[in-house]
């Protein structure tokens, strides 16, 4: 059986701990000729005056490989999801009017 034939599946785990994921409004990605490293945060947008609190709330490094296959499936993702959100919020029409 050649390589590509034979299928392969990720079996990845998840802690309990972790199941609910983090949540994010805020990212910041920075570079080096090595990795590429995503910071996200928590940030309070409400604060009106002074320097606006934030916590960071998980820090990725990724390969720059890794990192285009990353933008890829986002843009794969993005665009799957426009496309389900202007189905679904095109005006209704009444099939009698055609």
């Amino acid at each position: 059986m050649d390589d590509e034939a034979q299928e392969r599946h990720l079996n990845i785990h998840l802690d309990p701990e972790h199941l609910g994921g983090v949540y994010s409004n805020f990212a910041n990605v920075s570079f080096s000729p090595y990795e590429f490293t995503i910071t996200f945060a928590r940030v309070d947008h409400e604060v009106e005056e002074g320097d606006v609190p934030g916590v960071v709330v998980t820090r990725v490094n990724l390969s720059p490989q890794f990192m285009r296959e990353l933008i890829d499936a986002m843009t794969d993702s993005w665009s799957r999801y426009s496309t389900s959100q202007g189905i679904r919020n095109l005006p209704e029409t009444d099939p009698r009017d055609s």
